[in-house]
This record gives structure tokens, C-alpha cells and sequence, in this order.
């Protein structure tokens, strides 16, 4: 593919970042647009080594603001969109269940409704790539895997949202045959992830010697898969997946959340230079929250079988390259965990 103008929404966040990174230095040819709303996940800080790259331009903007978003494609004559934009927390979701439905369900249709206008059923080099989460199969037992022909079943708002959102997707590749293709992946983890997920909220919380809150008694699973071949399984099938198909990404990873916070205590304690045992004294555990999904586990045939992408890292060695990431961009951390980052696109924008 040449010359492809590509819109990434959510490309401010942790996942999109890395995705943003990934095709505006691996495509010089194409030209790379990010809509970002930068609510409390979305930091421009997190685009710095490319913000002056000749091939990307960021704009700021909501996905739920149809006549933006519409006029957006106008402007651009986007080729390709790979949709990261959303509110991803469950937590949150818990707290107020309409915004998920608003920016997750609502605003993916303005998506999909302004490329289908844009592209005038012309579908000929042209692809709606729809991030998902394998939130949306809901919870398994202590066996099996998540394929890609497990029924939905969501177990929370964010969940049911992102459910949604698929659905809609896959009703305009079958009513209206626009060119699409899902994904679904399990946990990431990794560089420039906001402190709210588990892993920055320990490594978080360590360096300020915090409680480690540990959900119940520990006891969930989750398949964990470093954000950076996220963005690679991302690139391969934005390229080569099928029309219409959905792709799981898993990382073959699977892990109890307090067996990985013993591990991530175990390695902090060496990164820090303290005694063993320091870190894992921290641990709290609380209350667990409704709906929490005892497993989650991912079949990744289809994507290593059809397109040939496996995951690159163990994760011992993507844990302590994260963990040394965010050791070293301390001043990162505050600004996210104090509000600061808000100001960077105060810095580089204002007088544009």
C-alpha cells in the first residue's frame, strides 16, 4: 500500500501510541492522522519523538461530535481508520455505565457512518479496523480458550459497550458491505500506560510505597500481551486480514493477578536495590468488584495460522523492560498522576 491516508482515533493513548509510533516510522509514504480527545487517558507526551514527523498531523476532537467527525473525513480523504477510541475501564464503567455506551457505541457508529459517506460505496483499497477487547466473550472457567466463534457474553458496562460497538461493525460490513475487520486482544501492558491498570498502579505505588490493592483474593486470570506486539498484530492485520474476519491477539500468557504482583514485587525489589520481601509487603487485598471475570484466555491460531504474527517477548523480560521504562520517566509518571500532561497540548498547540 502507498500513499494511505490513515486516521487513528485514540492515538494519544497507551495502545494507540504505540500503534501512532509504529506507522508514521515504519510508513513514511503514508500520511497519519490522529484524533484524540485527550481526556484523562490521551497525553500528547506520548507522541514526542514523532510530533515533528512530516507524515503526522494530530487534531484534536470528539468522536461523539458526528458533523466534526464527518467533516474530518472531508478533509482528509482517509483511506483506512483504525478505531482505538474509547473509554476502557471497567472501574469506570461501574461508576457511570452512559458514557461508556455514548463514546463506545455512539461514537464508533459516527465512525462507520462518516466512512461509509466518504468512501460513496467506492470500497476498493479502503478498511475500518475496529480495536475490541476479549472482554467482549466474558469470563471462562479454569479450561478453554477464547476463538474467535465464542458468543459474546459480556460480564460489565465497558464490556457490553465494546459488544456493542462490535456488533455495529460487523451490521455495516453485512448491510452495507463496508470493509472491515475486528480484533480483540487480551491485557496489555507496557510503556506509557496510565496508572490505573494494574500493573502501572503497583509499579506506581511501590516507588511511592503505597498499598497494593489486590482485587478479592487474587485469584483472576488474564492472558498478558506487551503493548508493543499489540501494535505489531495491529500492523499485520490493518495489512493482511481478511474483510469482514475477526483476529484474536492473545499473548499465550496466562498469569493470576496476585502471582504476577509477586513477580512484579520481586523484580521491583532488585530494580530498586531493596530487600526481598519490601514490595510484596505492600499487598492489600479488597473487596471485589461486581461482575469481575474470573478468566480470560485467548486462542491466537487464527492470526499465527493465516498471517503469521506471534508474540515477540516472555513475559519476565516485557515486565522488566516495562518496569525500567517507567523507572526512568519518572517526570512522565507525575505529569500523568498530578494532571501536568494536560498542559502539553496547551504548549504546542495553542498558537497554531
Amino acid at each position: 500500500m502507498k500513499n494511505q491516508n490513515v486516521l487513528i482515533t485514540g492515538g494519544a493513548g497507551f495502545i494507540g501510541s504505540h500503534v501512532t509510533r509504529r506507522f508514521v516510522t515504519h510508513y513514511p509514504d503514508y500520511s497519519i492522522v490522529v484524533l484524540d480527545d485527550l481526556t484523562y487517558a490521551g497525553n500528547l507526551e506520548n507522541l514526542k519523538e514523532i510530533e515533528h514527523a512530516p507524515n503526522y498531523t494530530f487534531v484534536k476532537g470528539n468522536i461523539n461530535d458526528f458533523e466534526f467527525v464527518q467533516a474530518l473525513f472531508q478533509k482528509h480523504a482517509f483511506d483506512g481508520v483504525i478505531h482505538l477510541a474509547a473509554e476502557s475501564h471497567v472501574d469506570r464503567s461501574l461508576e457511570d455505565p452512559a458514557a461508556f455506551v455514548i463514546t463506545n457505541i455512539v461514537g464508533t457508529v459516527h465512525l462507520l457512518t462518516a466512512a461509509k459517506a466518504a468512501w460513496k460505496d467506492q470500497f476498493e483499497g479502503k478498511r475500518f479496523y475496529h480495536i475490541s477487547t476479549d472482554e467482549v466473550y466474558g469470563s471462562l472457567g479454569v479450561e478453554g480458550l477464547f476463538t474467535e466463534h465464542t458468543p459474546l457474553d459480556p460480564q460489565s458496562p465497558y464490556s457490553a459497550s465494546k459488544a456493542g460497538s462490535d456488533h455495529f461493525v460487523r451490521a455495516f460490513h453485512n448491510s452495507y458491505q463496508l470493509p472491515v475487520v475486528i480484533s480483540r486482544c487480551s491485557n496489555n501492558y507496557g510503556p506509557n500506560h496510565f496508572p490505573e491498570k494494574l500493573i502501572p498502579l503497583m509499579i506506581h505505588n511501590i516507588l511511592r510505597k503505597k498499598p497494593l490493592p489486590v482485587y478479592g483474593k487474587g485469584e483472576n486470570v488474564r492472558d498478558w500481551l506487551y503493548v508493543e506486539d499489540h501494535a505489531s498484530a495491529i500492523d499485520t492485520i490493518y495489512h493482511r486480514g481478511k474483510t469482514g474476519e475477526v483476529y484474536n491477539i492473545g499473548g499465550n500468557n496466562e498469569w493470576k493477578n496476585l502471582e504476577l504482583v509477586h513477580l512484579l514485587c520481586t523484580i521491583m525489589d532488585e530494580k530498586l536495590k531493596q530487600a526481598s520481601g519490601t514490595a510484596a509487603s505492600l499487598i492489600t487485598f479488597v473487596k471485589d468488584r461486581p461482575g469481575h471475570d474470573l478468566r480470560y484466555a485467548i486462542d491466537a491460531s487464527k492470526l499465527r495460522d493465516e498471517l503469521g504474527w506471534e508474540p515477540s517477548l516472555d513475559f519476565p523480560t516485557g515486565l522488566a523492560k516495562t518496569i525500567d521504562w517507567y523507572l526512568a520517566n519518572g517526570e512522565w509518571l507525575q505529569h500523568v498522576t498530578s494532571g501536568d500532561y494536560t498542559k502539553y497540548y496547551d504548549k504546542m498547540y495553542a498558537n497554531r
